[in-house]
């Protein structure tokens, strides 16, 4: 067996003179263990909120958007846009025409941004899954409004007294001197209240062609939003309708959509593991503790150690092998312990959130990487931690 490794076991579960001893590396354990458990918890929570608001926007944005850089519209029925949507990439692809409308319910109102879409939309997004109440319906005179929309007008679903009456101004120049006479009016029902987030909320869908009589367009579209083939490489493709189209569209991705929001989670994720690990820095502090009184405690055996013949290498290989082994089980009992809730949340829903949210229970996912990383810094400190204090005071008590 590894000498050192034998004798620090020893030193770490027998029975110290000084029962103080005994406690701190206690506490060391413990430290570490509750440090561990926190970043293990935290940071699968974080996991769980990113996968959720991924999903709810990849049923709201597109794998790839084509915009133009100049301007606000542009006609895709042109020979080049053709070629492009026959690619054996494309699964399914929308039409979209955006702008904002001003809603009338009796005398309650609203702004909104009207998104028109084309047949394959729902097929591309599966967007019927966000619908709270009533169906995902476009046909005849139907909408699908967000859910602060409906709050803020106080509509039903499906109820054929909630017509809604929706105005956009026309465009071009208007010589009338009645107001009425520059807007377009649309009378439409609301047939589903969709729920994502504040911001996507006060968006209303419709039939593409109902939303161009009403912003008076004919033929153009704002954007094309692509589904990709499972299997096909997003990216490489991405990159040949930019070949394709030149400098004039804008091509993006589903995480250029939303650079900010994933940025930002990301970021939010990084800084929380730093705080963390500073906390977990400072519960280490009783390692250095545990180890000093260890070391103080054992200068007979040092001494006797030395005279025997061992070195001071090996003696302070001892004492960091015993400092290494209280983070170990720390580390491994907060690893534990940390995913055993993760796991009693996932399977059991324990931490339930309140009525009127798009899942039930607080989302949680572990992934491989953290935990490597969770350990990989855990260690690096517990090390650091038992270098030091080994370092100074073996070295004292063997100068005596």
């Amino acid at each position: 067996m590894n000498l050192p490794f034998f004798i620090a076991k020893r030193y770490l579960i027998s029975k110290k003179s000084h029962n103080a001893i005994n406690i701190i590396s206690g506490i060391s354990v413990a430290g570490i263990c509750i440090g561990t458990m926190a970043l293990v918890i935290v940071l699968s929570a974080f996991n769980g909120l990113t996968d959720l608001v991924q999903s709810l926007y990849n049923s709201f944005d597109a794998d790839i958007e084509i915009t133009i850089k100049q301007g606000k519209t542009f006609d895709p029925n042109t020979s080049t846009f053709q070629e492009i949507l026959k690619s054996e990439n494309i699964a399914h692809y929308t039409e979209v025409m955006e702008g904002n409308a001003l809603l009338k319910y009796d005398d309650k109102q609203s702004i909104a941004t009207v998104k028109g879409v084309s047949s394959q939309f729902k097929e591309m997004s599966r967007f019927d899954t966000l619908v709270r109440e009533g169906d995902f319906n476009l046909s005849k005179n139907n909408i699908v409004i967000g859910k602060s929309i409906s709050y803020t007008l106080q509509t039903r679903p499906n109820d054929f007294s909630s017509l809604i009456t929706i105005y956009a101004p026309k465009r071009g120049k208007i010589t009338s001197m009645n107001p009425e006479d520059g807007l377009n009016e649309l009378k439409v029902y609301p047939a589903g209240v969709f729920s994502i987030n504040d911001e996507l909320d006060g968006y209303i869908i419709m039939d593409i062609e109902k939303a161009r009589t009403l912003l008076d367009y004919t033929t153009e579209v704002t954007s094309l939003e692509i589904g990709i083939e499972k299997g096909a490489d997003g990216d490489k493709f991405r990159n040949e309708i930019i070949n394709v189209l030149g400098d004039k569209y804008e091509v993006k991705s589903r995480e250029q959509q939303n650079a900010l929001l994933f940025k930002t989670m990301q970021s939010e994720k990084l800084w929380t593991f730093i705080i963390l690990m500073f906390i977990l820095i400072i519960a280490t502090f009783n390692v250095i503790g545990s180890l000093t009184m260890l070391i103080i405690e054992k200068k007979k055996d040092i001494t006797i150690l030395n005279n025997m013949g061992a070195d001071i290498k090996l003696i302070r290989k001892i004492f960091l092998v015993e400092g290494i082994l209280i983070t170990c089980i720390g580390a491994l009992l907060g690893l534990g312990l940390g995913m055993l809730f993760c796991w009693i949340q996932i399977q059991f829903e324990v931490i339930t959130m309140s009525e009127g949210y798009v899942v039930n229970a607080y989302p949680v996912k572990v992934k491989v990487l953290d935990i490597l990383a969770i350990m990989a810094a855990v260690l690096s400190i517990g090390f650091i931690a038992s270098w030091y204090p080994v370092r100074i005071f073996t070295k004292k008590h063997l100068a005596i």
